[in-house]
């Protein structure tokens, strides 16, 4: 275990020992503990640097790899439309379908998604989707919403950019609604009255809501709405600045510790000491130096990094045994 200076491996026990997330579903307790960092890859996991659109040629071999090397989750994102000037369709399929496939695939890999357009969606269809995906694999669905930054997706659906703020709160309301038993629901999305019911329930009390961003919300309303934080790639130190004043808002509020995830482009170099070099929204770098940077992120208290191999140009499969071999036993004792 490596140490900083101003985090000993004893504080960190005794942390840990004090404080723990709330236990939510299996997906959820896997993935975030207290204090501890997990890693996850999102998917397609594959080199498509050339092109907006992956090829996905072995994606669920490749995921079932994941699962058996020890990655802790695979994260799918919600890309309806593909905007050429953002430049990434994503893995192409619908999330929700996509995560039925998977989770028949699999059977202890979290599954996530990072994260579904709720604006775009009408929330029954979130919760139903949700839900359903959630009971068939076991309790391992962690749920990531946004609000969505591609605004030419809005008018294709007839729906406006500018309140996708409201919406996404109502959204979120709506969902909650939907995991109680004959919910009684009104607002913008339609009235339930109380004489209507949603299944499948959730494994757990809820399905676990990770807000992504700031999503047109206020800092308080994400610490006390979301289950926890998906934030983006920062350095460990600006990234830390942001952690604390997250739970110094989750303390005013009163709300338990949640935890904190970020996405990381990587391109892992062949000399396992090779030292970083930006590239977009993450680094190039050795897997030794990896294991350092992903160390000094979980010490600003990040909990979970989902690795991102786009702009990897090393063989996908050797990368993958690479980080198991050298990144995940650290973070796994």
């Amino acid at each position: 275990m490596l140490n900083t200076a101003n985090h000993s491996v004893d504080t960190w026990q005794v942390e840990s020992e004090q404080q723990a997330f709330e236990s939510i579903n299996t997906g959820f307790n896997t993935v975030f503990k207290v204090d501890q960092l997990s890693v996850g890859l999102v998917v397609p996991i594959e080199n498509y640097s050339a092109s907006e659109v992956p090829t996905m040629e072995q994606h669920v071999e490749r995921v079932i790899l994941a699962e058996q090397l020890g990655f802790a989750a695979v994260w799918v994102r919600d890309v309806p439309f593909n905007v050429p000037s953002f430049g990434d369709a994503g893995q192409i399929y619908d999330p929700f379908v996509y995560l039925g496939l998977l989770a028949g695939q699999t059977s202890r890999i979290a599954l996530g998604t990072g994260s579904i357009v709720l604006p775009l969606r009408h929330p029954a269809h979130v919760a139903k989707a949700a839900a359903s995906s959630d009971v068939l694999s076991n309790g391992r669905l962690i749920l990531g919403i946004a609000s969505g930054d591609r605004a030419e997706e809005y008018p294709a659906m007839n729906m406006s950019y500018s309140d996708r703020g409201e919406r996404f709160r109502e959204g979120v309301r709506y969902i909650r609604d939907m995991a109680k038993r004959s919910a009684d629901f009104s607002g913008h999305y339609g009235h339930s009255g109380g004489y209507i019911d949603m299944l499948p329930k959730p494994t757990a009390s809820k399905v676990p809501l990770l807000i992504t961003g700031a999503s047109q919300q206020s800092a308080r309303w994400i610490a006390e709405h979301g289950d926890g934080w998906m934030v983006y790639p920062r350095d460990a130190s600006t990234q830390g600045h942001a952690i604390e004043n997250w739970r110094k808002i989750l303390s005013e509020l009163k709300q338990p510790l949640k935890p904190i995830m970020q996405p990381l482009y990587i391109d892992l170099m062949a000399d396992p000491n090779a030292k970083p070099q930006p590239i977009h929204l993450g680094l190039r770098l050795g897997v030794r130096q990896l294991k350092q940077y992903l160390h000094n992120l979980q010490q600003a208290g990040v909990n979970h990094v989902a690795l991102n191999l786009r702009f990897n140009h090393a063989d996908i499969e050797t990368t993958l045994r690479s980080i198991a071999d050298e990144v995940l036993p650290y973070f796994n004792e």
